[in-house]
């Protein structure tokens, strides 16, 4: 595959319809995107960083013919919304369920890389929710949301275009990206991208990593097949997270990005294994420690 390089950029991949990519994919640099119909516009996610999300808005308006009335946030991730109020013609638009995270983890994101410049980021709580499925009209076109979770987060939702059979996946699905499940479920997770099956995709959006196609379906659900056979065997021999993951086989995936996302997804995998409740599972600082320890410091972020 080749590098997936350059500055942010927005790139037509099918007539009215943008991705807004931000190489190398890894921590908090995530895609987003732009549908144009008939002088409206929807985006579909923001950025983590004012920086980032500023140039977002500069692309968009030399892009589109105006400014998005509308915003659809595909979770409560910050990557994906702290660049929502740079937006403020746009109504935001998620699941009922993405909302309620977003509102409980405000700015947390922020305090796992203090030294990142944020700038002014602020919350931007969606104002507009729906349950499971809802249908946005951009100009002629349809833009079908669809709700799955706990997978990724504890919500995620899909923007799927029929029209051009484009799917935008958010991090339901990341290419040459370590998939990652620390606040959703990797069983979750599992049943979502096999849900995006019956979408029948051309083209794939995912939150991180270069466009493709229906194969990043496929390679999602390999790597939680390896993912849940390293868990099964670990709990199986009484060993640590942590412990599987220094001695992991990756195979295909060991050049992916950000592969030190195996222990948080280790600790989530253990937790359904074990029949558990979400709330009974590691917590979120316990995962990141084992992650930063595998890693051999807490992974940098570049956003």
């Amino acid at each position: 595959m080749a590098a997936f390089t350059g500055a942010p950029r927005l790139e037509e991949i099918a007539e009215g319809v943008h991705a807004f990519l931000q190489p190398d994919g890894g921590w908090c640099l995530n895609n987003a995107g732009l549908v144009v119909d008939a002088g409206t516009a929807l985006l579909i996610d923001t950025a983590a960083t004012e920086a980032r999300a500023g140039r977002l808005r500069e692309l968009v308006a030399d892009t589109a013919p105006r400014l998005p009335r509308l915003l659809v946030n595909t979770h409560a991730h910050g990557d994906h919304t702290f660049g929502n109020h740079l937006f403020p013609e746009a109504v935001v638009v998620t699941a009922e369920r993405t909302r309620q995270e977003a509102v409980r983890t405000g700015l947390h994101l922020t305090t796992l890389w203090p030294d990142v410049d944020w700038g002014a980021v602020e919350p931007a709580a969606p104002q507009v929710t729906f349950a499971e499925e809802l249908t946005l009209r951009v100009g002629e076109r349809e833009a079908r949301l669809r709700a799955f979770g706990p997978a990724h987060s504890s919500c995620d939702t899909v923007v799927w275009l029929p029209d051009s059979r484009v799917l935008f996946a958010g991090d339901l699905v990341m290419n040459a990206v370590t998939p990652f499940v620390l606040t959703g479920s990797v069983r979750g997770l599992r049943d979502a991208v096999a849900g995006l099956r019956a979408f029948e995709p051309v083209t794939v959006v995912p939150g991180h990593g270069p466009v493709g196609g229906p194969e990043l379906l496929e390679t999602t659900e390999r790597y939680l097949a390896l993912l849940l056979d390293l868990a099964e065997a670990g709990l199986a021999e009484g060993l640590e997270p942590l412990t599987v993951a220094r001695t992991a086989d990756l195979g295909e995936f060991a050049a992916f990005l950000d592969s030190e996302r195996l222990v948080p997804n280790l600790y989530r995998a253990y937790g359904e294994l074990r029949g558990g409740r979400p709330e009974d599972f590691a917590g979120v600082d316990e995962m990141v420690r084992g992650m930063a320890e595998l890693h051999g410091g807490f992974p940098a972020c570049h956003a």
